[in-house]
């Protein structure tokens, strides 16, 4: 059973952060995922910059820790996907 990760909610759908027909493939590569429920799949897709944002976000995140500076993993993220969302 999968719980959305933003209200824990039961029944929890997968979402592609940063969503599309050439993105869905890389956010799976780059793991820019997240259970959500329904209601909070709906929202993303309603306002997809604002989910297009946590998956920036979460690539840079994954960046760093990988040894990337901030400012690389920023370019890094607009050479992949075309462009910067923040």
């Amino acid at each position: 059973m999968r719980y959305c990760e933003i209200c824990g909610k039961p029944g929890a759908e997968q979402h592609h952060l940063v969503f599309g027909t050439s993105n869905r493939k890389l956010s799976d590569e780059d793991q820019l995922v997240m259970d959500v429920c329904r209601d909070h799949h709906e929202f993303f897709h309603k306002n997809a910059t604002v989910s297009r944002i946590i998956g920036q976000l979460m690539y840079e995140r994954n960046k760093c820790a990988e040894g990337y500076g901030v400012d690389a993993a920023r370019q890094s993220f607009r050479i992949r996907y075309g462009k910067s969302y923040l």
